[in-house]
């Protein structure tokens, strides 16, 4: 379970990354269940990607450090890939 634990805060914490973000990008907002799902995936992204680099702070661990990386690590790649669907989305737009 200790393995599980920051891939499921990475998880949930790129979903509230990413509705935050939608909120504050009102007209480009995807909605709840579209900024949910681009910050979940976000999230488990930027979570393993900061931990393969090394960034995010005993990553595996159940210590405060670690769940404070996977939270940073999983709400700001929520918060990205948001960002970034939305500029693929106004690009194929016009």
């Amino acid at each position: 379970m200790e393995s599980w634990l920051p891939l499921v805060i990475q998880l949930v914490s790129g979903a509230v990354g990413g509705n935050i973000v939608g909120s504050a990008m009102k007209g480009q907002s995807l909605g709840t269940i579209g900024n949910s799902i681009a910050g979940i995936v976000g999230g488990g992204l930027g979570g393993q990607l900061l931990g393969l680099l090394g960034i995010a702070l005993n990553s595996g661990g159940a210590d405060v450090g670690s769940i404070l990386g996977s939270v940073a690590g999983g709400g700001v790649g929520g918060g990205v890939l948001l960002i970034i669907v939305n500029i693929i989305k106004k690009a194929l737009g016009k």
